[in-house]
């Protein structure tokens, strides 16, 4: 990793970079990791600090790993690239009158004056303006396409229009590439281009090239992200030792769910920006994944400490106290967000949340559709509604909801789930099965997934009982916290005749249950069995430490228990004195 000071140098020559070519989301997250650099102490008062106090003691309460191997980075002493101001980005490649026709195009861009500002760039040749140009016309044409679509189809319908400038834009900035006369800035519109045109690979070695030419622009990282959907794309790409690149390794290894590879290069990254909230919040994600709820909620606290204001990845917040039922935290946080910025899709996926905890799904879907009509690829949101859809029996919708998910992101294993819970809802397990299949195939760690299978595998329909003691098996071994798949492993063993597994898997529910002081009517089934099997074994001393339990509940098992245990006393009376 380089030196803080080398960091700090370069992140400020990238958001005045970026900031000054209108990429204004890059410009913003070099700012934050700017910020998110520990100032020294001695050079700064006080309050220079203030934005960065208490992130320190989430990491010492909650450290998932220890930091990556330093062979996965670069070393000390490694030659990195040189400093922004050195990359040979132009800043004054024209003459004042050239510069001119850029401040005039780029308060026309700032404006969203799009074609405006194009239009003002079409003679000039600098490359800090051709790139302007093209990215001008690229936002034009998507905003003209996002017209069309609401014009053809409403703001949540599917729709054919496209961005009518890609043809042009791909002959331009094809050639530019050939001749060698493309900075990476214009690469990186390129890239954009060549995705949406489908055409992945070129893309991707588009993309490499931008960020080994200038690795500061975290927009280009983020859509070469996008197209790594496999480890073994990830490791196609050849990319040049960078402190930037650790950004991008550990997030798309948390795109890939390899979310303790993730977690350690955050923790790697932690030792240099030790007060990015960017850096706690991708923390917090990875541990969502792992469904470690207790820890993601007392990070997004801290990270609602120090920057009050923030919205960015609350919605994810929300999800964790909808899962903990907690109604006045959520509540408290749906109000925060919609004062701060009500017509942001996250603000609206909040609200959406709240009132799916208080049953109000009918309301809830109104908010995920207001999210959906301020960004209809916010995936969330799809999926969310989804959930509410199913929640009011409606399939028909939620599967139309669910596959709006599956084409924005084909990884997203949670809308795969929902397709399955909706198509088992309408009595069709065979397509369910499918569904179940390729949910947990994207996420093989997750036992509710292959409870859900299980589940599936037992209808009247499929009957398939072997095939599903395999997936509460595969349950079982993922820290199954729902407390399912030991029952269900003993109920089907006991009713092939397996008396013997049933047997071990009601004692290992039972040991479960007792260290986690649960009761209840599995408790009771446990011991009415473990009780039968071991006076049928002839264990009669441990047949009647399960009787003697039973004794304690109240209802028809306490009498059940008493005629059991008369049976056992017998059956060992008559072993010690045959007749």
């Amino acid at each position: 990793m380089a030196s803080k000071e080398t960091c700090r140098t370069e992140l400020r020559s990238a958001v005045r970079h970026l900031s000054d070519r209108g990429l204004y989301s890059a410009s913003k997250w070099a700012a934050e990791q700017l910020m998110g650099i520990e100032q020294d102490p001695s050079k700064h008062t006080p309050s220079h600090t203030r934005f960065q106090r208490g992130s320190s003691s989430i990491r010492r309460r909650f450290r998932t790993s220890t930091p990556a191997d330093s062979s996965a980075t670069p070393a000390a002493g490694v030659s990195y690239i040189n400093t922004p101001s050195l990359m040979g980005v132009e800043e004054y490649d024209y003459d004042m009158m050239d510069s001119d026709f850029y401040m005039l195009a780029k308060s026309y861009f700032d404006c969203k004056e799009y074609r405006r500002a194009a239009h003002v760039l079409r003679d000039q040749t600098s490359k800090k303006a051709v790139f302007l140009r093209c990215y001008s016309l690229y936002l034009a044409g998507e905003k003209r396409k996002e017209e069309e679509m609401i014009e053809l189809e409403g703001p949540l319908g599917k729709s054919n229009a496209e961005n009518r400038e890609l043809v042009s834009l791909e002959r331009e900035l094809s050639t530019l590439r050939k001749n060698g006369t493309i900075d990476p800035f214009a690469l990186y519109v390129y890239g954009l281009v060549l995705k949406e045109k489908g055409s992945e690979n070129l893309a991707r070695s588009v993309l490499v090239e931008s960020v080994n030419s200038y690795p500061w622009n975290w927009s280009a990282w983020s859509e070469l992200q996008t197209l790594c959907t496999t480890i073994e794309s990830l490791n196609s790409i050849t990319l040049t030792n960078h402190w930037m690149k650790d950004f991008f390794l550990a997030t798309a290894y948390q795109e890939l769910r390899m979310h303790n590879e993730s977690l350690s290069k955050y923790e790697y990254l932690q030792t240099t920006f030790s007060y990015s909230n960017y850096i706690q919040a991708q923390i917090a994600k990875a541990q969502y994944n792992l469904r470690e709820f207790e820890q993601v909620e007392v990070i997004f606290e801290e990270l609602l400490r120090n920057d009050p204001y923030r919205i960015e990845d609350m919605d994810m917040y929300s999800n964790v106290l909808y899962a903990k039922e907690c109604f006045s935290a959520l509540s408290y946080l749906a109000h925060r967000v919609f004062l701060t910025d009500k017509y942001r899709p996250e603000s609206c996926c909040i609200v959406g949340n709240y009132y799916s905890l208080k049953g109000q799904h009918e309301k809830s879907v109104m908010y995920f559709r207001r999210a959906l009509k301020l960004n209809k690829n916010y995936l969330s949101a799809w999926t969310l509604m989804g959930h509410e859809y199913v929640e009011m029996k409606n399939t028909s919708a939620a599967v139309d909801a669910y596959r709006r998910a599956v084409d924005i992101n084909p990884c997203d294993y949670r809308a795969w789930y929902g397709l399955g819970q909706a198509y088992e809802m309408m009595g069709m397990p065979f397509y369910a099965l499918n569904y179940f299949k390729k949910s947990v195939f994207l996420q093989p760690s997750d036992s509710r997934l292959w409870i859900a299978m299980a589940q599936c595998y037992e209808t009247e329909q499929l009957h398939m009982l072997e095939e599903a003691i395999k997936c509460y098996e595969r349950a079982a071994n993922c820290n199954d916290r729902e407390a399912i798949a030991l029952h269900q492993l003993a109920k089907l063993h006991c009713e092939l005749g397996r008396s013997d597994k049933a047997a071990y898997y009601y004692k290992k529910d039972l040991d479960r249950m007792e260290a986690e002081e649960r009761e209840g009517p599995n408790m009771v089934e446990a011991l009415m069995f473990l009780a039968q099997h071991c006076k049928n074994q002839k264990r009669f001393d441990e047949a009647e430490v399960y009787c003697t339990r039973l004794l304690d509940y109240t209802g028809p098992e306490k009498e059940t228990a008493k005629s059991l245990l008369r049976g056992i006393r017998y059956a060992r009376d008559v072993e010690h004195f045959p007749p």
